[in-house]
């Protein structure tokens, strides 16, 4: 076993539970293109999309749940807020993945980049949700919460991907939620949303040993300090950072449609 191939996963594994953790978006968006091309790169071994769709699910299962558990601690966590939105996601993935079977991938793609358009352009605008610290005083739209994540889960689904990125910008602009009550609340749907996915990947076979422990001990130190310092940044800075990863995200989808 090469040590500098674990030093790259673990770092490639750090980074995107750091930002996990500090920005609530899950960390596949950043880890995922890494992991796929950064190993080839140095000239180890290639790991395959399906591997890589494997390891990275179990890296946003643990950074999810060690950046939530910061959050919670901190009294940030919207608990009608993650229920109400967490089973609807749920729900929709499972819509989405059945819908999916009967398009073609364009559309599928096609689909996944408009909503991920609508995420970036819905960061640029301006967030009305006031800075609160009380959770018990922020309230929200249920049946309109109720809806927007059947629609994230049922894209998320069809995709085969997380919509973490997209449920961010979602509560900030539409819902009106205080931005470290919606990461922290983000966390938590997606730890849940995790559950399901991860279990499919240990069950069909691509989970590689070494590369997810390696994820896991980087997502149990990395997410935690992301969360931390994200409890004392600046809102609109916060709001800044997930701008410019959303965007990004966006435009490598749309540039991979006209490959």
């Amino acid at each position: 076993m090469d040590l500098a191939w674990i030093i790259t996963i673990f770092t490639i594994g750090f980074l995107g539970s750091f930002i996990s953790g500090m920005v609530g978006i899950g960390g596949s968006i950043i880890n995922y293109p890494m992991l796929l091309f950064i190993p080839a790169a140095l000239g180890f071994a290639v790991f395959t999309p399906q591997e890589v769709s494997a390891i990275s699910a179990i890296q946003v299962f643990f950074a999810s749940l060690m950046g939530m558990l910061v959050f919670r601690k901190g009294g940030l966590l919207n608990k009608s807020l993650v229920l109400y939105m967490g089973v609807s996601i749920i729900i929709g993935s499972f819509m989405g993945s059945f819908v999916s079977n009967a398009l073609s991938s364009s559309v599928i793609n096609l689909v996944y980049a408009i909503l991920a358009l609508i995420a970036a352009v819905l960061m640029f605008l301006p967030k009305r949700g006031k800075d609160v610290e009380d959770v018990s005083k922020v309230t929200f739209n249920k049946p309109l919460a109720v809806i927007l994540a059947l629609i994230i889960g049922t894209v998320s689904g069809i995709v085969g991907a997380a919509g973490a990125f997209i449920t961010v910008p979602v509560m900030l602009v539409v819902l009106k939620i205080p931005t470290r009550v919606a990461i922290a609340s983000s966390l938590a749907i997606t730890f849940i949303s995790s559950i399901g996915s991860t279990t499919g990947k240990l069950l069909g076979g691509h989970m590689l040993l070494v590369p997810s422990i390696v994820l896991v001990i980087a997502s149990t130190i990395a997410s935690p300090i992301g969360a931390k310092l994200s409890k004392k940044i600046n809102t609109k800075m916060l709001q800044w950072i997930l701008a410019v990863l959303i965007t990004a995200t966006v435009i490598k989808i749309w540039f991979s449609i006209f490959l």
